[in-house]
């Protein structure tokens, strides 16, 4: 699994000149996002679906039924490349079941590594590119385009976008004015779940401020638990822990100015980030096998040591985003239940929200290409992984009632309701060297930090070192 996406932060819808500022609807819309995401205890778990947004195309199964025509592609192959591993990859096959069922083209699910675009400018230079790719990053889209790999949307998946998606998720797929990506996925990365019998045995409720999340950590470790597992193998969870802190402390402005690069990373609102990072990196009984054990552990096993060995568990609590659900799946918790989750608490006057998604790229253009990314586009594709679970859609015509439980259903209506007051993780906005690329830029800058978070001045001149050098300024 990857960070597909990542962070849900609000913004003005962007313009010819960049993003606008930060308007009221936007805040109306963190606000409710974090409400609603949920700071109620997420009991509801069924799946009857009878939530209040669904019409009756959204049937309980998730089935929106036929909304959108495909072409009959008999005897036509078409090979899709994805970084998805485990569960996220076998619920996107039955996707692509669902296409070759409609149109009689065959779909080949091509396993990606990360970086993705260095593994497709290998395949590219073998003769044998992929016919679509879902690509995680705004940055890496631009890259596909610039290395003349990526293929403009034609007509067909421009209407079905245009239908089904606000502008905002329409332009973050856009290079030079032209359509190239479908957001088929998305997520909200400010969360955090928790084992719920840890925390009664601990007497901790859920914090709505830092302050309080480190005296929930106390309270936990006091109990016998180790508070936090963190996922520090894999390199994009460390860039999202510090992104939700300097989200909520530096303000949005700030935000969009050093996912650009036009502040330096010297800059003293990176240093009180990092800074208020180390309260939590810093305490190395907090971490779960403490930081060379969380320098081990990946992604999805900081999840499941979360919720497996009863109320004696590795961690009480591991940060990430609404996918986490995939993972929760693959132990005995019951997600809402056993399983519960709170919006990343505020570190500053509002708490983050930040989002992130992968896109549908077309590299090899043909009729199954197009009409297999037009399909990605409708409502049809993504309530048929809705209902699995662990995955949300920017689609704003997918019924609430697709998804299967209450916890989804929420997290879906708020993604919605945000229309276009949204900000895109600031790590997938910046090149792949900096902000994407195992053991370089700032995936390794955050690793060695959370080795030895004492050294922040340090860890800021190596991450602007590399991030001048990405830039190229």
């Amino acid at each position: 699994m990857r960070r597909t996406s990542r962070n849900f932060r609000i913004r003005g819808t962007a313009g010819p000149h960049g993003p606008a500022g930060p308007s009221r609807r936007a805040v109306r819309a963190a606000a409710a996002l974090a409400a609603g995401v949920l700071a109620v205890s997420l009991t509801a778990c069924g799946g009857d679906g009878d939530g209040d947004g669904g019409d009756d195309k959204g049937k309980a199964s998730g089935d929106t039924g036929t909304t959108v025509t495909l072409p009959k592609l008999d005897g036509q192959t078409l090979e899709v490349a994805a970084v998805w591993t485990g569960a996220e990859q076998k619920n996107f096959k039955q996707v692509l079941a669902e296409f070759e069922k409609r149109t009689g083209a065959k779909v080949t699910f091509v396993p990606a590594q990360d970086p993705i675009i260095n593994f497709l400018g290998s395949k590219i230079a073998g003769g044998a590119p992929p016919d679509v790719a879902m690509l995680p990053q705004p940055g890496a889209i631009k890259q596909a385009v610039e290395k003349n790999w990526a293929k403009p949307l034609g007509p067909d998946a421009t209407k079905e976008l245009t239908k089904n998606y606000s502008q905002g998720w329409q332009d973050i797929g856009k290079v030079d004015g032209k359509q190239y990506g479908v957001y088929y996925k998305a997520a909200n990365k400010s969360l955090i779940w928790y084992n719920a019998q840890v925390f009664e045995n601990a007497g901790a409720s859920e914090p709505k401020t830092w302050d309080e999340l480190l005296n929930t950590a106390q309270m936990v470790y006091d109990s016998g638990v180790t508070p936090f597992s963190v996922g520090g193998a894999d390199g994009w969870t460390l860039t999202d822990w510090f992104e939700n802190i300097y989200l909520s402390q530096a303000g949005p402005e700030k935000y969009d100015q050093l996912a650009k690069h036009e502040i330096k990373w010297t800059d003293p609102s990176v240093k009180e980030a990092l800074t208020t990072l180390a309260a939590v990196w810093g305490k190395k009984d907090y971490l779960a096998g403490g930081p060379n054990g969380a320098l081990q552990t990946e992604f999805p096993a900081s999840v499941t040591q979360t919720f497996t060995g009863g109320d004696q568990p590795k961690a009480g609590m591991v940060y990430e985003g609404d996918f986490v659900q995939v993972n929760i799946g693959e132990t005995k918790a019951e997600v809402g239940t056993d399983a519960k989750v709170f919006p990343f608490p505020a570190v500053g006057d509002t708490p983050p929200v930040v989002s992130g998604g992968d896109a549908a790229v077309i590299l090899e253009d043909s009729e199954a290409a197009q009409a297999l990314v037009t399909f990605l586009a409708s409502p049809d594709a993504a309530a048929v992984q809705a209902k699995l679970g662990g995955y949300l859609s920017p689609n704003k015509n997918v019924p609430q009632s697709a998804y299967p439980n209450e916890v989804q259903q929420k997290m879906a209506k708020a993604l919605i309701d945000a229309g276009d007051d949204f900000r895109f993780d600031m790590s997938d906005q910046a090149p792949q060297a900096f902000g994407g690329t195992p053991g370089k830029g700032e995936w390794k800058a955050l690793q060695d930090f959370l080795k030895n978070p004492s050294d922040v001045a340090g860890t800021q001149a190596k991450l602007e070192a590399d991030a001048a050098a990405a830039y190229g300024n």
